[in-house]
Parts: C-alpha cells; sequence; structure tokens
C-alpha cells in the first residue's frame, strides 16, 4: 500500500454497490458480497475500488439521498462489514475510495427535519436553502430553476399550523434539498464526515456534484439554451455552455474551489496519499482542469472522453485536449466510458440519432443498436483507452461486455427521473442491472435469491464471469491482458506520439514502446510490423478489421 502519487496511474474500479454481489440473499447487493468478491478484482488486475453510497438512506435515489453520512445502510450492512471489507481489500493490495453527496442531504435527514420544524428565519433552516416564494402570496417558486431530474427545482412546505410556508430549492428529488455551502456550519460539518472515514482508512472521495454546491447571489432566473453542451449533475443536465460567463448559476460557480481546497488540507493532513476525485460535468476540458489544481483536488472524471463518439478525428482531439489541459495544471487525466449515470459504452457507442446518454434508452428508443456492433466498438474502445497515459475508470460489469438493459419493465424501474418525468426519460435504471457471476446460479451468481432488485435479462447468463474465466477472446480475459501490459508496459507514464499514414479512421500512436492502432472505420487498414500484443478482435493476417484496436510492439 505504498508508492508515490498512486492516483496518477491507478485503474479504479466503480462498484455499485446494490447490484454487485448480495451474500444475504435479500435481492440487494451488500458490503459483505463486495468483500467476497474482492479476490476476483485482484484478479483482474485494478488498482482501486470506487463505492457508490452506501450510507443510511431512503433509497429514494439509490442512496444519493444520504440521511446519515457517518454510518452504513442496514440494506448493505454496518459500520463493522465496512471495516471488514476495508481490511481485505488493503489486504490484497486493493485501496478504497468511497462517494461523498455534499450538495445536499436526504429530507429525511435530521438537519433538514430540524430545518421544517424551527420554522422561516431559524438558524435551522440556514443550513438549506429556504426562500419566501414569489406572487402576492408567496405562491409561485423563488426563481425558475429546473430539476435535473425534470419538474421544479422548488418545492413549498406547510407551516405547523397548515399555512403554506416557504419554499426550499432541490436541483434533484424534491427529496433531496439543496445545503447552503455559504453557511459556515455546513462547512464544519462536513469537515467532520471527511475526517470521520479518513479515520477509519479510506484512502479517498468521490465528490458526486463537485460543480455544484455554491449558487450565485440573488439565485437569478436562468433560462437552458435551446442546443447545449455538456451535461450536468450526474449526467443527466443538458446545457451547460462551454463559456464560464454562461454557465447556469448553479453550476461552477467559482465558490466551490474555496471548499476544495479546505478539504485538501485535511487530506494532507494523513498518510497514504487520499485523494479527491471530482464528478464535475464542466465545459471545456481547461475548466474541468480548475478542479484539479495543486492545491485542490487529485482527479477530475474525463467526461468529454466519455461523450466522445466513435470516430478517430473527435477521439484524437479529445485526447489532445484532455493531456493539454490536465498537463497545464500537473495533473493527470482521466479517462472514462461508463458508469452508474450513463448507458452503457456497449450499446452507447452504436447508438444511432441523438439520443442523449444521461435520459437512458428503452423499448422505443429510435436508433437502437445492434448488439453485436456494440460489444464490438466497447473492446476496441476500451482497448484504446487503457493504452492512454494517465488514470483510467472501469465500471462494474463492463470487463464482462454487459450492454444497457433497454426492455425493464416500467413497474420495475426506480430511477427518479423515470417518474418526474412521466415516463418521458427512462433515466439510469439499465446501467445499473445486477451483474451475472455464474451462468447456472440463482440470478446468475449475483446471490442466493432468484430475484435481484431489478430484473436480469435472459442473455446475462451468456455473459456471466464463470463462463468468460480463462477462455481466450474473451472480454473478460481482453480485460486482464489489457490491464497487465498496461503495468507492464508503464503506459500509464508514458505519453502520445501520434503516428501519420493509416488513414482518418484510424487513431495511431506510439507510447513508449508500444504502437497503438484503433480503426473506428468499416475498411480494414494494413497493420506495421511488430509483434501484436492485444486485438480487441481477431485479426487475419496483419490487417486491423474496422471497429478494432490493435497493440503492437514498436
Amino acid at each position: 500500500m505504498t508508492g508515490s502519487e498512486w492516483w496518477r496511474t491507478a485503474v479504479i474500479y466503480q462498484i455499485y454497490p446494490r447490484s454487485f454481489a448480495d451474500a444475504n440473499g435479500d435481492g440487494m447487493g451488500d458490503l459483505a458480497g463486495i468483500t467476497g468478491r474482492l479476490p476476483d478484482l485482484q484478479e483482474l488486475g485494478i488498482d482501486a475500488i470506487w463505492l457508490s453510497p452506501m450510507y443510511t438512506s431512503p433509497q429514494r435515489d439509490a442512496g444519493y439521498d444520504v440521511a446519515d453520512y457517518c454510518d452504513v445502510d442496514p440494506l448493505f450492512g454496518t459500520l463493522g462489514d465496512f471495516d471488514i471489507l476495508q481490511r481485505t481489500a488493503h489486504s490484497l493490495g486493493i485501496r478504497v475510495i468511497v462517494d461523498l453527496v455534499p450538495n445536499h442531504s436526504s429530507s429525511d435527514h435530521p438537519w433538514f427535519q430540524a430545518a421544517l420544524a424551527a420554522g422561516a428565519g431559524s438558524e435551522e433552516r440556514a443550513h438549506y436553502i429556504f426562500r419566501n416564494g414569489q406572487g402576492a402570496a408567496g405562491e409561485l417558486p423563488p426563481n425558475n430553476w429546473e430539476s435535473v431530474f425534470g419538474g421544479n427545482a422548488w418545492t413549498r412546505v406547510t407551516d405547523p399550523d397548515g399555512t403554506p410556508g416557504q419554499w426550499y430549492l432541490h436541483l434533484f428529488d424534491s427529496t433531496q434539498p439543496d445545503f447552503d455551502w455559504d453557511n459556515p456550519w455546513v462547512r464544519e460539518q462536513f469537515r467532520d464526515v471527511l475526517r470521520f472515514w479518513l479515520d477509519r482508512g479510506v484512502d479517498g472521495f468521490r465528490v458526486d456534484v463537485a460543480h455544484g454546491m455554491i449558487k450565485a447571489a440573488g439565485l437569478p432566473d436562468y433560462t437552458k439554451p435551446a442546443v447545449g453542451g455538456s451535461m450536468g449533475g450526474g449526467g443527466l443536465e443538458p446545457g451547460i455552455s462551454s463559456e464560464p460567463a454562461d454557465s447556469p448559476p448553479y453550476w461552477a460557480q467559482d465558490g466551490v474551489h474555496d471548499i476544495y481546497r479546505d478539504w485538501r488540507i485535511i487530506l494532507d493532513e494523513y498518510p497514504g496519499e487520499r485523494i479527491l476525485a471530482a464528478e464535475a460535468w464542466v465545459d471545456p476540458l481547461a475548466r474541468v482542469a480548475e478542479w484539479v489544481r495543486p492545491d485542490e483536488m487529485h482527479q477530475a472524471f474525463n467526461f468529454a472522453y466519455l461523450e466522445t463518439p466513435w470516430q478517430a478525428p473527435a477521439l484524437r482531439r479529445v485526447i489532445d485536449e484532455s493531456l493539454s489541459a490536465f498537463g497545464a495544471v500537473g495533473a493527470p487525466s482521466t479517462w472514462v466510458l461508463s458508469n452508474h449515470d450513463v448507458v452503457r459504452h456497449a450499446t452507447r457507442l452504436a447508438l444511432s440519432g441523438d439520443n442523449l446518454q444521461g435520459h437512458g434508452i428503452g423499448p422505443n428508443t429510435v436508433g437502437l443498436p445492434d448488439p453485436a456492433v456494440g460489444l464490438r466498438r466497447a473492446r476496441a474502445a476500451t482497448a484504446l483507452m487503457l493504452a492512454l497515459p494517465g488514470s483510467s475508470y472501469l465500471y462494474q460489469g463492463e470487463e464482462l461486455g454487459l450492454p444497457e438493459v433497454v426492455d425493464l419493465p416500467d413497474h420495475a424501474r426506480e430511477d427518479p427521473t423515470w417518474f418526474r418525468t412521466g415516463g418521458e426519460r427512462y433515466g439510469r435504471d439499465g446501467c445499473r442491472v445486477p451483474i451475472p457471476w455464474q451462468a447456472e446460479a440463482p440470478s446468475y451468481g449475483f446471490g442466493p435469491s432468484e430475484a435481484s432488485w431489478l430484473p436480469q435479462p435472459a442473455e446475462w447468463a451468456h455473459l456471466a464471469r464463470d463462463l468468460q474465466e480463462g477462455v481466450p477472446g474473451s472480454t473478460l480475459e481482453l480485460y486482464k491482458l489489457a490491464l497487465r501490459l498496461r503495468r507492464e508496459q508503464s503506459l500509464a507514464l508514458g505519453g502520445v506520439e501520434w503516428l501519420d499514414g493509416f488513414g482518418d479512421a484510424v487513431v495511431a500512436f506510439r507510447n513508449g514502446d508500444v504502437l497503438v492502432l484503433a480503426n473506428t472505420g468499416a475498411s480494414p487498414v494494413q497493420l506495421p510490423g511488430g509483434e501484436v500484443l492485444l486485438s480487441s478482435d481477431t485479426l487475419t493476417g496483419r490487417t486491423l478489421p474496422g471497429d478494432t484496436t490493435a497493440w503492437l510492439r514498436a
């Protein structure tokens, strides 16, 4: 567990606890289930795990509505179970990063309940963003902001005497009230939360909505552009402009950086290089780099890369921009293709038409892909990503080639987006279906019960881990090989030297002693000389087919 600046080169594996492994058979993943599967992750070759929230929560947004930041929800186990998980991970050389959700709490949190009880003008209400309404009787919300999950971003409370009262802000669901981070009390509470988990030994925090928390003074109205750039707030908010002056008044305000400078001081007090990783949905990449300046966070997710289509010119451009933007502040670039908020890349990279990732896809989505094309592109895209210098993030199940589950029945859906938009947006359930471990076991080895909290499709059996283990050419073995070669060839510490002469459809570069060629087109290209170290698909002689990536010894 030693090493200098480990986070610069780490491969970090995201675990969505609900859907990873179920030890007690209740159909819901848990901490004990994760602990039991850690040897499989060590064998895969990752460096750290990131756990999506396992805190006490009413689970109205799958744990991103926190009711106690310093305890584990009984759904997942206990603090003792977490300690066992962490000790086991550390014994296997795997670091543990936990999610932190500082923009908002659950409406069930005692702090918010105290704010409701205390009434307008109270110290307790000042911990959240309460405002009087507009209109003659305050019947209109304080401004026109919209929730990321759909609908109005304000909810009016009822006072103890039964009369309508103030409104509170919730950029997400109405059960997720936003904190007022201009309040010193709020800042002190979260310093305590950081220290609680650092004292328990966690290796860092992935910070949810790290571009949020601070709102523009006066909470001015904001109308989204008709055509936007990047997504915001967990991949669900189109419309953030690439110009700082045009940022929504609830995203990417300069004041957030003061918070992270304060947090960095706390983390630096602890041994072992504890890290902060930002979920910051902002444009352009030069702005994202502001979150990882030397005195702030260590990493920021590269959503520009995730959103880039499977087209060589666009990929070359985003790789150059990423290395330049992050390098300018002395930070490593990160690379990511899937997570718990977006359509899995084994489906997304073959979608046709204008399908917004964060809105999800379903049976009525236009342009649903051919699964074979999607998997082929996903394997090629992963092989390209893992050859790039910096740190990479993997999302559970992508090493099995799992696609998005498109045909979930409406009655099984749980994402608040689905309900708040009246079914207009499918939301994120399709990427959160429990993953398959054993083809012939109940719930495909997810747990001892036949049922899981989201239904698994029949084709999961063919993608189960036990059927791919040791099988040459399987997606699992491709990931293992890529991760092993990445370490052996020190690709994460290398650089990108572009190579010409392979056509516009090919991403070709040299990283150290490895040549990387990713053919995003349909026509095959001739490979140069050199031993083939890895190929995302079967090669015929020295020909690289379309939608295929190969690594060669230079």
